[in-house]
């Protein structure tokens, strides 16, 4: 079973980026995240304490804890839908948070002392142009410029936080660790909102089925598996399955909205999925 995590990981991932595009008209960013926030934590804390979940002993599990929901949560995912919402494409977006994989590598020979092969090296470069020609097409759709600040934003901020959480809090109960990652990222999304916007949220029927989705989909199940794919595996190796997140959501796009997949694209998947078999295969 546990072969399938980073398979269904991906997958989850990837419609996070469809979640935010049904939800994104009816909210601005920030408020949408502060929302989706609040209600993780209190179905967390629910659950953690029906199930008497233990908490960190050591206070400085509960920092570390904190600071990699702050980078994997309000840096990531605010400098994603702040992009996508000022005009940033999903596919562009995508790509430029594709290039954690690199990042993570180079961070991971320094931080974490992980070696990184000849052979995954080759990999990470492979699956980085498999997803640039899956995205190629799409660098028309929008001028870029400024908005790419946000998405370089959330590329450091989840390519920080894989490293840190690794480094410093690998292993917590999930349960009570959500609580202790998400509070945090709740405080500065709102200090970010009543510093730099104004709380918006129409609740319309798009808008609470989007939220839904990302509350009980990504925050709780798609979380849990990366925390738990952290856990079990190498920073590098987890970074690799990044590279399949637009691969996965161009698939969903083509099902769900008749985006036609051209050969480029096609022939790019085929790279990625290549790539990330290179980084990730066991060493003989």
């Amino acid at each position: 079973m546990q072969r399938l995590y980073p398979f269904l990981f991906v997958f989850l991932w990837s419609t996070g980026f469809i979640g935010a595009k049904y939800g994104l008209p009816y909210a601005e960013p920030l408020s949408f995240l502060l929302t989706r926030y609040g209600f993780v934590i209190a179905l967390m804390l629910l659950i953690a304490l029906a199930t008497r979940a233990p908490w960190p002993k050591d206070p400085a599990q509960w920092l570390h804890i904190g600071v990699s929901g702050v980078l994997v949560h309000a840096v990531y995912l605010g400098g994603v839908f702040v992009a996508i919402k000022h005009g940033l494409s999903a596919g562009v977006t995508a790509l430029v948070v594709g290039m954690q994989p690199l990042l993570t590598a180079l961070g991971a020979g320094w931080l974490l002392g992980e070696k990184v092969s000849g052979r995954q090296w080759g990999g990470l470069a492979l699956g980085f142009v498999g997803v640039g020609l899956v995205v190629s097409g799409k660098f028309g759709e929008a001028a870029l410029g400024p908005m790419l600040i946000p998405a370089l934003i959330a590329l450091l901020g989840i390519t920080a936080g894989t490293l840190y959480q690794k480094r410093f809090c690998a292993r917590f109960d999930l349960r009570t660790g959500s609580v202790i990652q998400f509070v945090p990222t709740a405080i500065i999304t709102a200090i970010a909102i009543g510093l730099f916007a104004d709380f918006h949220v129409e609740w319309t029927g798009q808008f609470v089925f989007a939220l839904g989705w990302l509350v009980l989909v990504l925050s709780i199940g798609a979380i849990t598996l990366l925390n738990l794919l952290i856990r079990s595996g190498s920073a590098v190796n987890v970074a690799s399955l990044f590279y399949l997140t637009p691969l996965s959501t161009a698939l969903i796009a083509w099902l769900i909205f008749d985006e036609k997949l051209t050969l480029t694209a096609a022939a790019g998947m085929l790279l990625a999925v290549s790539g990330v078999y290179l980084v990730a295969r066991p060493a003989k």
